[in-house]
């Protein structure tokens, strides 16, 4: 854990996990919520907007959990206040289905069935000629299914609302129900548009690719090697002489198709696999990257301000001599780490790792490059299909959306996915949090980074270099990643969709326009630094 060698950090920061990390941060703009629904028909006769209900539910007197339900496109409108709205007694049809006439009484309550054997326009007609005040339809499974008309009903007048709710609220409910009187209270609180949260993630976001593009300049020593031999004293002339090759994973188009292959590959093996103890891995290796990472964040300032810190040092079983100051951050991020994992369904747990996943992030962008636009071309280009095959084409294969089912962590036990970043929202009535992907952050933060680097090698200006423009195309695309959220009633986004043509399209006409897209298909770091070389020496 503390030996922090180059070769090492290298090799295990970006090979083992920015494979799992990219894999696993689903490229989608998701909220989590489960408000993602399947569209059906709308006829003029019942055009009801489709709203999200709060079920408020008391079980002998205590109040529970809140239940989350979707209204039909019939019926009468919810209040949105709860205190505009009646505390009802749940009573469960009978038959269950609710398609002909309860024997049960049902007037006044709120009508339970469960969803099939007629449609839910009968089962709306049913519940209201036995009079009661709601209906809620329990669905087969955890979709929230928009409740339409069928095709012969021209013109309706129910008078009750009715709501749908997924099959484990009404497991829930129905082991309540077994001996003791439930009651329930429905409203559907208006939702904000955009959450204080989206702003706050969407700066997360762009500052992580500005610190890292700009974290070679004001975070590293003159001499990139010095920071290493001085935490582990290895000798400056020790190696070969290439310790800046063994410091970059240069990424090449065979390894850019390989590597979507393999993270497709890994992802249909998360989605037939998924389990706890796989979750738990993850976590563990989520940890393992982010103290390195956040190691690396905080050692390299102090290397750079103060030479003299790291000249103490102590002999370390398995890892020799290591500097003290070296040992006692990493100890520090273990801690953190560690109370992390420890705390991570807690209120707040979402500090902690989202401070471990942009030290990673932020990491792994100093030690994995694109060397031109050609292989950066290959990559995003791999990504971008990658992202929307899995998100909006394999339900065409799989029967649901193999990228969000694993997002949502089906068969986890619980347990969710920690390669991303997430900001609860402030003033959402459902809660939840608002998230981005690991990989909707590094597949645009490496061609920012090269931007970067090229600007740098040939002394352009801010206006006249590419790297202002690409995060002012990163900042748009995740705004029309949001824009599409919105507009798809909260279903996961494939947020490559809109961030490689913002970022990728950018540089594209750019380069085209100024008469520089040759060179930057073609570019390599190494002739520009011999070249530069040269004629320094010149």
């Amino acid at each position: 854990m503390l030996s922090f060698s180059p070769g090492i950090r290298c090799r295990f920061v970006v090979a083992l996990p920015l494979v799992l990390l990219v894999t696993l941060s689903f490229a989608v703009f998701a909220t989590a919520d489960g408000a993602s629904q399947d569209d059906g028909p709308e006829l003029p006769a019942c055009n009801n907007p489709f709203k999200l209900v709060k079920v408020k539910i008391w079980i002998d007197g205590v109040e529970g959990d809140d239940l989350s339900g979707l209204t039909a496109s019939f019926g009468a409108s919810l209040p949105e206040e709860a205190n505009k709205s009646s505390k009802l007694p749940a009573v469960f049809s009978n038959p269950l289905n609710g398609c002909s006439s309860s024997s049960s009484k049902i007037s006044g309550s709120v009508a339970l069935s469960i969803r099939g054997d007629c449609d839910f326009v009968t089962k709306a007609k049913v519940a209201e000629s036995g009079g009661a005040a709601a209906l809620l339809v329990i669905n087969d499974n955890e979709e929230l299914y928009k409740m339409v008309c069928s095709e012969n009903d021209t013109s309706l007048n129910i008078s009750i609302p009715v709501v749908m709710i997924p099959k484990s609220a009404g497991d829930a409910i129905n082991k309540s129900m077994e001996e003791k009187r439930v009651e329930f209270l429905l409203y559907a609180p208006t939702r904000p548009i955009v959450d204080l949260s989206v702003i706050f993630l969407w700066a997360m976001a762009v500052g992580t690719i500005v610190i890292a593009s700009f974290w070679q300049e004001f975070g590293t020593s003159e001499n990139p090697d010095e920071h290493y031999n001085e935490l582990f004293k290895e000798s400056p002339n020790a190696g070969t002489g290439n310790d800046d090759e063994k410091e970059i994973l240069d990424i090449s188009v065979k390894g850019a198709v390989v590597f979507v292959i393999t993270a497709s590959t890994f992802l249909v093996l998360l989605y037939f696999f998924m389990s706890a103890w796989f979750v738990w891995l993850l976590i563990v290796l989520f940890c393992i990257g982010g103290v390195q990472g956040m190691h690396n964040c905080i050692m390299t300032p102090i290397t750079r301000k103060c030479r003299n810190c790291s000249q103490k040092t102590l002999n370390l079983p398995l890892f020799g001599e290591v500097s003290v100051v070296s040992f006692v951050v990493a100890l520090c991020c273990l801690i953190f780490a560690v109370v992390w994992a420890v705390e991570r369904r807690s209120s707040y747990s979402w500090v902690g790792q989202d401070i471990l996943g942009i030290c990673l992030m932020i990491t792994v962008l100093q030690l994995a490059r694109l060397p031109n636009i050609k292989v950066a071309t290959v990559l995003l280009c791999c990504a971008f299909v990658y992202d929307i095959f899995w998100v909006f084409l394999s339900p065409l294969i799989f029967h649901e959306s193999v990228m969000i089912a694993v997002a949502r962590g089906d068969n986890s036990g619980g347990e969710s996915i920690p390669m991303l970043l997430r900001v609860p929202r402030a003033f959402d009535p459902w809660g939840g949090y608002d998230m981005i992907g690991f990989g909707d952050i590094l597949f645009p933060g490496l061609l920012v980074a090269f931007a970067f680097r090229y600007d740098k090698a040939n002394k352009n200006s801010i206006a006249n270099g590419y790297f202002l423009w690409l995060i002012i195309g990163y900042g748009f695309g995740l705004l029309f990643t949001y824009l599409g959220l919105y507009l798809m009633d909260g279903h996961g986004q494939p947020a490559l969709l809109y961030l490689v043509p913002c970022t990728l399209g950018v540089m594209v006409i750019l380069g085209l326009v100024r008469g520089e897209l040759k060179e930057l298909w073609n570019y390599s770091p190494e002739s520009r630094s011999t070249m530069t070389n040269l004629t320094g020496e010149a």
